[in-house]
């Protein structure tokens, strides 16, 4: 199987070769995988392409940049669209999901699967550091907002670990539109809209306190990005 793993980084110089060394360490007990990799720079303004040129790597890479932020949605749409993997896994610079956890997606991989998501909140997952309670709360509140606003029936819209295959993850990305925080909610969204199953699978995850996120802010407008989403349904901007 050839996967291509899509890495969105902006401004990851602290923390991308922690990516790069767990790729290192853990492809190898992969030995039926072929493996390429994609950083897709979104506008990064410190040395993150810099340290990702200077870092060994045992696999093949390239890196797709473009000078001004565009926000992680945009960035996986470009990522993803020049993705030629037979899979395509969508996975974090901050690596709150370790890679090892592909493990546990073999299975649904073999069995054709087009849509396999990590989930921190199913049974069997293992959350070894909790965000905040009034983060896991705004959290709650968004995934229960989703699956009310687009009715459907997930248990983590945002776990920045998830598995396309190929037919699946370039209807799903090339339809996309959110360029921010909602791109999570549309993508799957669009993947029940256009047929494909979705599997959930539990996963190891820590909380990254560094993350950039600024979660009043950025919760309103993934708020307001599910109602964008609705509009675009309700207007015929997914069909093609």
């Amino acid at each position: 199987m050839n996967l291509t793993i899509v890495i969105p980084v902006y401004n990851e110089e602290k923390r991308i070769k922690n990516a790069v060394d767990a790729l290192n360490t853990h492809l190898p007990s992969f030995k039926d995988i072929t493996v390429n990799v994609i950083f897709v720079n979104d506008g990064s303004t410190d040395q993150t392409v810099n340290v990702i040129n200077s870092l060994d790597k045992d696999f093949n890479s390239e890196i797709i940049s473009y000078a001004t932020n565009q926000g992680k949605g945009y960035a996986l749409k470009t990522g993803f669209l020049q993705a030629a993997g037979d899979y395509v896994l969508l996975m974090d610079a901050d690596m709150s999901t370790p890679f090892e956890e592909l493990t546990k997606f073999l299975p649904e991989i073999k069995n054709n699967t087009p849509v396999i998501i990590g989930s921190r909140k199913t049974a069997g997952a293992n959350v070894l550091k909790h965000q905040k309670p009034w983060r896991q709360k705004l959290g709650e509140g968004f995934t229960l907002l989703s699956n009310l606003l687009l009715v459907l029936n997930i248990s983590d819209f945002t776990c920045g670990f998830k598995v396309f295959r190929q037919d699946a993850a370039h209807k799903i990305f090339k339809t996309q539109q959110i360029k921010r925080w909602g791109y999570d909610s549309e993508i799957i969204f669009l993947a029940n809209k256009f047929g494909f199953s979705i599997k959930e699978i539990p996963v190891v995850w820590t909380n990254d306190e560094r993350s950039r996120v600024n979660l009043f802010k950025d919760v309103f407008r993934s708020f307001w990005d599910l109602i964008q989403l609705r509009y675009n349904d309700l207007t015929g901007k997914y069909e093609g």
